[in-house]
């Protein structure tokens, strides 16, 4: 298979000589603009919104200008399907999406059927790539990739581990707490309780009493920041000195916002932090003169909006099929480093890091 490295700024500087952009290259970005993850939301939009306009600005791809149009599925896999077939209908081949794992399934299974390229900056379930769809493609790493960072985290941190796996029901968590518990039973650990919660719920003071009851010591949720700031909250109340780790999802800044103190110590899986990377800060500077925080989501969606756009220039025409061939083939300089793709769709070099809530943020934490 042949290797091609495709530069960003050799890409712009080629798009500069023409003498007038062509047409505009619409791309959608579907995300969760209501709902409870419309803060995630948020940052996933400003990050495409800020890579398209930075494209833009240095003269568009091959000359041609980029137009968004934002769609909303509220993270619900109906809405998700429904906004998919949305974008089927106004005639748009790529998609920066879906954020969450739930409508991001069933979305692309629409995107297969129309040859419509779908990017996702957040979606981690390895359904998503493992059905043989080869228009599928995402720039974080996998569930199954989380669940064995905390397996070995609680393996070497935590004596005599005494672990309740909960989730809260949807694809997302449901896969997290399946992968974990799979990684762990292959270090000869066996959760001593296992539960679900519903989303939106918020008096978990039942499953807290059973925890209790249990002598667990270490809780793995699979779900997202809400119910788990409650599950904190009550365990502190009802004095379970229990560890809760989970994933990505609770790199919520509303997770803190709902425990406050009691919240120092819990600990998620999340990609590697990209404001480390020194290929990151023009980046950063720019995102945050346009009074755009940096957030994780946002700088993982610009990526993804860098990798599409070089896939398209690399192609030399906005043709989904032809894009889809680079997409598997090359290699993309973005803002979170450089990034290759397997024949799934996934990262060839995936990675997963702890952090630690203290004091309101959240930083990397070693393991023994």
């Amino acid at each position: 298979m042949r290797k091609t490295a495709v530069s960003l700024t050799a890409l712009l500087m080629f798009a500069g000589t023409a003498a007038t952009a062509r047409a505009d290259i619409e791309v959608a970005v579907v995300t969760a603009v209501t709902g409870s993850m419309a803060s995630f939301g948020d940052q996933m939009r400003k990050g495409v919104e800020e890579a398209a306009k930075a494209i833009n600005d240095k003269g568009g791809i091959n000359g041609d200008k980029i137009t968004l149009k934002v769609y909303d599925d509220a993270c619900d896999p109906k809405q998700g399907v429904t906004a998919a077939n949305q974008v089927v209908n106004d005639g748009i081949s790529f998609v920066i999406g879906h954020l969450c794992t739930g409508p991001s399934i069933p979305a692309s299974d629409v995107y297969a059927e129309e040859g419509i390229v779908m990017i996702s900056a957040t979606a981690t379930a390895p359904a998503l790539t493992e059905r043989g769809l080869d228009n599928v493609f995402r720039v974080t790493s996998r569930d199954d990739q989380q669940g064995l960072v905390a397996a070995d985290y609680i393996a070497a941190n935590i004596k005599d581990p005494k672990v309740a796996i909960v989730h809260d029901k949807q694809a997302y968590g449901s896969g997290l707490a399946e992968a974990t518990t799979k990684a762990l039973g292959a270090k000869g650990i066996q959760p001593v309780m296992t539960g679900s919660v519903n989303p939106g719920e918020s008096d978990f003071s039942a499953l807290v009493t059973k925890m209790k009851s249990a002598g667990v010591n270490t809780v793995y949720f699979g779900g997202y920041h809400a119910e788990a700031g409650q599950i904190v909250r009550q365990m502190k109340n009802a004095g379970l000195d229990a560890k809760l780790i989970a994933g990505d999802g609770l790199s919520n800044p509303d997770f803190w916002a709902i425990t406050g103190d009691g919240g120092a110590g819990t600990l998620f899986t999340f990609s590697p932090d990209p404001t480390r990377n020194p290929n990151a800060e023009p980046v950063i500077r720019q995102l945050r003169t346009n009074n755009v925080e940096p957030a994780f989501f946002t700088l993982y969606s610009y990526a993804a909006m860098q990798v599409l756009a070089q896939g398209i220039g690399e192609a030399g025409e906005p043709d989904p099929d032809a894009v889809i061939d680079v997409l598997h083939r090359a290699d993309f300089d973005t803002v979170i480093g450089p990034l290759k793709f397997d024949d799934k769709g996934d990262l060839t070099e995936p990675a997963f890091v702890m952090y630690s809530w203290n004091n309101g943020k959240y930083q990397t934490v070693a393991g023994k």
